[in-house]
């Protein structure tokens, strides 16, 4: 890539070159990505006591704010460069964004997405790239499709885009931060932002802490998932030992090399959110504000709903919803999800005897007036005298559980409660 097309090799320490990157950035999207709006969110606002708007990148081109970078880093391409292709590893969005970047610049392209990729981003990767882009399915994670991705990039000469690993990745991501200081008469309290491999901290905190200094930054990250505060702590990027890959736009391993000292000399603050946290927000971003959003898309709000950053009545906080590509088909994850956290929905093992009645039993000496059995799984054994059943109980009122553990403790059947990030407990949900 050429340096004099704006977007240098490397990230330079100096706010004027900085500076220099964003701004080419907006030019190269001008006419391309879209001016996204900001709204004022009513049911955070009351919740919170403050003014809470959302940055609707789930309405832009791709459905997030990726395509911001993708198209500033293959739009300063050389010509040879552009011949010779583009590759990408990506969770679904990244690759989204290089797709409609492909197919607007007429440059061919391969997407590597692992196998947890939802249908639907396939999808829309397809749709978006054409017969200029090609899909490819790696592995069964982020990290080995950035494997493969890397390893076709350096056989066939193509240029690898990182989804956030990259300065004019991270310039194009911080052209968010842009519009926002540009839509607000005046520069907001509070910035909240996602967080999987940091370029949008990276790069719209750096661009806050220049040119709007005052404003507090919050990077949100998945409970599951936290690899940029695994890196500030360990000094450095780290591999991270185990990984929830729920949140799919946001399940990094490792923080980026160019967006780790980006986002530690931001002076961001680093939340952690837990991931039926993040599903209790994904519903009611449905339900009462009508937004879509995937997992990653309502990280920065959930941390807001959540109660888990300290507010002043009356601050202006902008959150940016970065994703609306959530398949329908993970909604019952989702809702499964909330209600455990809410602690709504318990699970537990039960060992009935044999006998006619023992569930009759069961039911009345166990379960309260307001709770309902809504999974129960068991196979009768001839040859045994019990038999284990798994049993899951939803409660009418969250208030109730104490009253419930009261039930089972005094009952004479053996009852184990199945607790959250237990083994038997992972199997389920």
């Amino acid at each position: 890539m050429d340096d004099d097309d704006g977007v240098s090799a490397a990230v330079d320490d100096s706010p004027d070159r900085f500076a220099a990157q964003v701004e080419d950035a907006v030019r190269r999207l001008e006419g391309v990505a879209e001016r996204t709006p900001l709204q004022r969110n009513a049911r955070l606002s009351a919740l919170t006591g403050a003014d809470v708007w959302l940055k609707r990148e789930d309405l832009q081109l791709g459905r997030s704010y990726k395509i911001r970078g993708a198209y500033t880093m293959i739009s300063a391409l050389s010509e040879a460069e552009r011949a010779a292709g583009v590759v990408c590893a990506s969770a679904g969005n990244h690759g989204q964004g290089l797709a409609y970047a492909c197919r607007a610049l007429q440059v061919r392209g391969r997407v590597f997405v692992p196998g947890t990729t939802p249908r639907q981003k396939r999808e829309r990767i397809a749709a978006l790239g054409g017969d200029m882009v090609e899909l490819v399915i790696a592995g069964d994670s982020y990290d080995e499709a950035a494997a493969a991705a890397a390893q076709f990039a350096a056989t066939s000469g193509a240029t690898l885009v990182p989804a956030f690993d990259s300065p004019a990745t991270v310039a194009g991501q911080a052209t968010v931060a842009v519009e926002i200081l540009d839509q607000l008469p005046e520069p907001p309290d509070l910035v909240v932002l996602p967080v999987g491999g940091g370029g949008l901290l990276a790069g719209a905190g750096t661009w806050l802490r220049a040119h709007s200094p005052t404003t507090r930054l919050v990077g949100v990250e998945p409970a599951g998932a936290a690899n940029m505060a695994a890196a500030l702590a360990a000094g450095g990027p780290v591999d991270l030992a185990e990984m929830d890959t729920f949140v799919d736009g946001a399940a990094v391993r490792r923080a980026g090399a160019v967006t780790y000292p980006m986002v530690r000399d931001s002076g961001a603050e680093l939340i952690a959110v837990p991931e039926g946290q993040i599903c209790t927000e994904m519903l009611d971003l449905y339900q009462a504000d009508g937004i879509i959003a995937e997992p990653a898309g309502a990280l920065a709000s959930s941390a807001l709903s959540g109660g888990l950053v300290t507010l002043e009545p009356g601050q202006t906080v902008v959150c940016v919803l970065s994703g609306g590509n959530n398949d329908v088909s993970r909604y019952a994850e989702v809702i499964e999800r909330s209600l455990v956290h809410r602690g709504l929905k318990h699970y537990f093992l039960v060992e009935f005897p044999q006998e006619p009645g023992a569930l009759r039993r069961f039911l009345d000496e166990v379960l309260g007036p307001d709770d309902d059995i809504v999974r129960f799984e068991y196979v009768k054994r001839d040859n045994r005298e019990t038999g284990a059943a798994l049993t899951g109980i939803g409660l009418g009122r969250v208030e109730g559980l104490p009253e419930l553990l009261e039930r089972v403790e005094r009952s004479p059947l053996r009852i184990e409660h199945l607790t959250p990030g237990s083994t038997a407990y992972r199997f389920l949900v």
